[in-house]
Order: structure tokens, then sequence, then C-alpha cells
């Protein structure tokens, strides 16, 4: 059997807590997905690169360092799966970092991010609606996408598209992007909902989650829907925390596409 390689790339975080339930659950069970190759993994962050070497002395490598890794290592496969949630800026500058190395390896699979096909939107749907508790007319579910200026930013109102196949009550928004929390504000009012749910829509509960989600200064989407008369209710949970989400992930790096197809 040719040595292989799994590789898997990440945004990356600073909290170390959300790692251990996020990213690094995705990398267990990626290892355990694919038993017989060695693991690597990579942030494609360099802000959190750098905060986590030089406050916590942790050295994560960047992609093409961990290919560094891999190639000198002598190995003739990679199976790299990227956790980003759409095919926006850092996965293309994933691909982009990589290139160089497509000829280097006798097989380079490379798995999509979690949403990437309209099978990929269905089952996230499901998903999302699964965790929910039984709601109510009054009850309504925010989800909190990071959102984007790439055109991949169309995921968010697409995924609320998908979301509406699930329940009228399931609405997502983005921090930076396309629904905007003043939108969906002014669903959850034209809806007559009372009771607003509050979730993040990415990988890690991380600085947007504890802070721009939930936090308690004015700011935060949790405060500003209270101030609507809302009863505003948070959980401050990870994508990558939720076994079902995570197998998503396995899925697409078992039926990844060759790099040379994504460059």
């Amino acid at each position: 059997m040719a040595k292989q390689a799994l590789l898997v790339v990440s945004f990356g975080t600073s909290y170390h807590e959300t790692y251990h339930k996020t990213i690094e659950a995705i990398e267990n069970d990626l290892k355990a997905a694919f038993p017989e190759a060695d693991f690597f993994h990579a942030y494609t962050s360099k802000m959190i690169i750098g905060k986590l070497k030089k406050r916590d002395g942790i050295v994560m490598d960047t992609p093409a360092e961990a290919l560094e890794k891999i190639k000198a290592g002598g190995y003739a496969e990679v199976v790299c799966q990227a956790t980003h949630i759409i095919n926006g800026h850092e996965f293309y500058r994933m691909i982009r970092e990589m290139r160089p190395y497509q000829d280097v390896f006798e097989r380079f699979i490379v798995g999509r991010p979690l949403l990437s096909s309209h099978a990929d939107f269905e089952a996230m749907a499901g998903v999302l609606a699964d965790l929910l508790p039984p709601l109510s007319p009054v009850d309504a579910w925010v989800f909190m996408g990071h959102g984007t200026d790439h055109y991949a930013n169309s995921c968010y109102p697409a995924m609320d598209h998908y979301l509406k196949a699930c329940g009228s009550n399931l609405f997502m928004a983005t921090v930076e992007g396309y629904p905007t929390l003043k939108d969906v504000t002014a669903a959850l009012h034209a809806g007559h909902y009372r009771r607003v749910g509050l979730m993040p829509f990415m990988v890690v509960a991380g600085d947007h989650a504890l802070n721009d989600m939930a936090g308690a200064d004015g700011d935060s989407w949790q405060s500003r829907l209270r101030a609507e008369g809302f009863d505003v209710a948070s959980v401050v949970r990870g994508l990558g925390e939720y076994p079902s989400v995570r197998a998503m992930f396995i899925d697409h790096a078992q039926n990844g596409t060759e790099l040379k197809e994504l460059i």
C-alpha cells in the first residue's frame, strides 16, 4: 500500500477549549476514518498562527509547511480535508498554496468545505433542525454565520432558504455578509415571534460566538435582540461539536476531488 498522509486544514482558533471540542474532534474522527494514514494538520489564518506562537509557544504549520513535511517524509498519497464551511477566500487561498505540490505526489485528494453541493445544504438544514428543541408558534432560532465579501457568501441566503423548508421560524444571518441581523430582526417582528434562540453557524465557538453573538455588551446580537423586545437565549457550541456535522466532513474526505481539478 502506498504511504498515505492525512492533512486536515482549518482556519484555526486561539481558544483552546473550543479547539478540543471542535477542530480536534473533527481531526480525531478523520483519523479514525483513515487509519492507515499518518496525520498532519495546518491553519490558514496567519493571525491565529502568530498569536498561538507568541502567546502560548505553540507552532502551527501553514498548509505549505505541512506539505513540505509530507514531501520530506516520502508520502505517495495525500488526503486533505478542509474544515471551512464555504468555498470562499480561505479555501481558495489554501488551494493556491497547495498548487506547487500538485505533481509532487502520486495522488492528492482534497475534500470540499461543508457547504459544497445541493446535498450538503439539504443535509445541513436537517442537522440544524434536529438539534433544536420542539418549537411553539412564538419561538424562532437564528444561526450566526460569518459572512464574507467573496461571492461564496451566496451560501448563507441559500442556507436560509433550505432552513425554511424545515420550518418558517429558522433563520440565517451573518456577521460580515448577507443576510444581516437587521434583515432577520425585521422578519422576526413580522412573524410575531417572542422567543429567539441564537446558535453559531461556525465550526468553532470562538470570538464571534462568545462576544458578537452572546456577549454582554450592547452591540452583541443577544443584547440587540433583547432591546427589540425578544426573550433571547444563546447556545454557544461550534458546529464541530456535533457528530452529525463531523460525519459530513468525513464523507467529503472520502469522496474528495483531485487537487489538479480544483486549480
